[in-house]
């Protein structure tokens, strides 16, 4: 049975551990690039990424850079899976909040990615505060695109090329969800 509760600072270095690990698939195992980012050997999660972690989950909800996390941990106690709901980076869209979220590849096609959605857009409808969930998806994770479908999410545009990564061509879709 695996557990979804929500991620508070002593969970931070097990957090970034799983991150880490995370950041290792991208784009390996059969998976799709499913981060902006090069595929990489090294499994620390880049200290602007941590920063940004620790930072938002101290912050209170409505200030500027706030993050509020949630992790998915199996009966050893290792993390399976986790997703965040953060500050929409406008300053004028405090009613938007942006989704990221992974699981762990042993766990995938089983549930849990929807659990933990469900668990998020749960407390976001419980801080009355937010309407909308937004979140952006590589175009070719076609998986994820998928799952986000199924839980309500919408297209609303895709840029094509958006990102060149080792000298590939990736685009972005974005997708929001009225939470209200």
């Amino acid at each position: 049975m695996i557990a979804i509760r929500a991620a508070v600072e002593e969970d931070l270095p097990a957090l970034f551990a799983y991150l880490g690990e995370q950041l290792l698939e991208n784009g390996r195992i059969g998976a799709p690039l499913f981060q902006p980012m090069a595929r990489t050997d090294d499994p620390l999660v880049p200290e602007p990424m941590r920063a940004r972690f620790t930072t938002g989950i101290a912050t209170p909800v409505g200030e500027p850079g706030w993050r509020r996390a949630w992790i998915a941990v199996d009966e050893e106690g290792a993390i399976a899976g986790h997703i965040d709901l953060r500050a929409h980076p406008e300053t004028a869209a405090p009613h938007r909040a942006v989704l990221g979220m992974g699981v762990h590849h042993r766990y995938r096609r089983h549930g849990l990615g929807v659990r933990l959605i469900d668990t998020a857009l749960a407390w976001a409808r419980a801080t009355a505060s937010f309407e909308w969930i937004d979140l952006d998806v590589l175009s070719a994770n076609v998986p994820a695109r998928r799952l986000y479908e199924r839980t309500g999410f919408q297209v609303i545009g895709e840029i094509p090329d958006l990102y060149r990564i080792e000298g590939e061509s990736h685009g972005s879709v974005m997708m929001s969800r009225r939470i209200s």
